[in-house]
């Protein structure tokens, strides 16, 4: 079983992250704030659906990669660092997101279920992203590989439901703030490449297995 302190860990990191404006939450935003909050939670329950299968995926991958050697694993080390890194780039490099004009036209709500489902799982970098993420606070040691990714996809899953939720329910008020603050997205990005950094720097100093 991952450690508590772990999974607070993998949390409160994971919510900041859900905070940082990208597709997702801004369309889920400008929907929230066109169509209502319950349309907001449609649209997130087809995101976090989205977000299981990846998971599901990733149990797969990451105890076949973990248990077969310490070449497979050093190797995605390598290449979980590289990709964190990358990522940490990007999100200092960003700048304000713009959120998207009102648009009239209502789309139901088992429409949006289903488009944040196929929102998520069109999306490879979010795999990639868990492949790049998990390893790192997995511990062969303890045995059961496969539920203890479940468990820090729950704890990741968790800390976007509620954000997500938030953001259902705040989508005009909050809409408007990130119009008028292009600060307030900077500071959310530098947040998130710092963020990168640190599992960038923790992965790195991770033993091989």
């Amino acid at each position: 079983m991952v450690s508590t302190e772990v999974l607070m860990a993998i949390f409160t990191a994971s919510f900041i992250l859900a905070l940082v404006p990208g597709p997702d939450n801004l369309f889920l935003l400008t929907q929230s704030a066109l169509e209502g909050p319950l349309a907001g939670i449609c649209l997130t329950l087809g995101l976090l659906t989205g977000i299981m299968c990846h998971t599901a995926a990733v149990i797969f991958g990451v105890t076949v990669i973990i248990t077969s050697s310490a070449y497979a694993f050093a190797a995605l080390k390598i290449f979980g660092v590289c990709y964190l890194l990358y990522l940490a780039w990007g999100a200092f490099r960003a700048s304000g997101s713009k959120i998207p004009k009102k648009k009239s036209t209502r789309i139901g709500y088992l429409t949006l279920y289903r488009r944040g489902i196929i929102m998520n799982i069109s999306n490879p970098k979010i795999a990639v992203f868990f492949l790049a993420f998990f390893p790192q606070f997995i511990n062969p040691s303890l045995g059961a590989i496969a539920r203890q990714t479940v468990e820090l996809a729950a704890s990741f899953i968790a800390a976007f439901l509620i954000v997500f939720i938030a953001i259902a329910y705040l989508a005009g008020s909050l809409g408007d703030f990130l119009k008028r603050s292009d600060k307030a997205q900077t500071y959310l990005n530098r947040a998130a490449g710092t963020i990168f950094v640190g599992f960038a720097i923790k992965l790195a100093l991770t033993e091989t297995r």
